[in-house]
């Protein structure tokens, strides 16, 4: 099955293309996972470290934050944010063979990463395990493909590649709520809170919507830019009238569920 990744390209544009979006629901993470001054933090799937980067405002000098990604693209993106602050760690890991002691945060987030993981029950016990006893996980993750700013595109792609089609399912595999508070639940999570949290986002036009694919940015984009010239340009057309370009501003609505537990 083939996998979605971020080469060197599509890491490097994330920001551009996608940082308004992932910015704007940063607060709901950071209050889901209850994070505090003074707090040993891991952000795992951090990207371009965006998440990481708040949450280290958010524990003051006297925490600590961890930014992990099992990309190295993305951890060297992060690297460039974070810098050489003195209580920040920037490494490459798996999130499901997390390298850390148990116990070892008093927060896990994770942003949009979930649903990448191959096996994401996995991954939540890993999370659980290097969290202190009464430490809380936050993550957040995709609804539907219609209410997401750049996924929906993968689910278009696979459309007509159907090696792509298990991929691009998982990225809303756990947008059902159900689904996803049993996966705390079945991790052994108690005081599960589940919300979601809507907002759309205006764009000049579809040609500026679109731009951050066509260069390749992101996943989506990767994906795009591999495929046939005549494929992609039916794909263009086919997202123009998914997010209903009247040839002027557009409007993408974007839709994210937000779920935490205590250890």
């Amino acid at each position: 099955m083939a996998e979605i990744k971020y080469n060197s390209t599509a890491a490097g544009g994330y920001d551009q293309g996608f940082a308004r979006v992932s910015t704007h629901f940063i607060p709901y993470l950071l209050r889901a996972g209850r994070v505090a001054v003074g707090q040993r933090v891991l952000d795992i799937a951090t990207g371009t470290g965006l998440i990481a980067n708040a949450a280290l405002a958010a524990v003051g000098p006297d925490g600590h934050v961890t930014a992990a990604d099992l990309s190295p693209n993305m951890v060297d993106q992060a690297r460039r944010r974070l810098g050489e602050v003195s209580n920040v760690a920037v490494r490459v890991e798996d999130g499901q063979a997390l390298s850390f002691p148990d116990g070892s945060f008093d927060t896990v987030l994770c942003s949009l990463g979930l649903m990448f993981f191959p096996d994401p029950a996995s991954g939540i016990g890993e999370f659980r395990r290097v969290l202190r006893r009464g430490g809380r996980v936050a993550v957040s993750v995709n609804t539907v493909p219609e209410r997401s700013y750049n996924t929906r595109i993968h689910v278009m792609i696979a459309r007509h590649v159907p090696s792509l089609a298990p991929a691009a399912a998982r990225l809303f595999s756990l947008g059902d709520e159900t689904r996803l508070r049993s996966l705390f639940e079945n991790a052994g999570f108690e005081d599960i809170e589940i919300s979601t949290h809507s907002h759309r986002f205006p764009v000049e036009s579809f040609d500026a919507y679109f731009e951050h694919i066509e260069r390749g940015w992101g996943s989506a984009g990767e994906a795009f830019v591999a495929l046939p010239e005549a494929l992609r340009h039916l794909i263009r057309e086919q997202v123009r009238s998914d997010v209903g370009d009247r040839v002027g501003p557009i409007e993408i609505e974007v839709e994210f569920r937000f779920a935490s537990g205590r250890k």
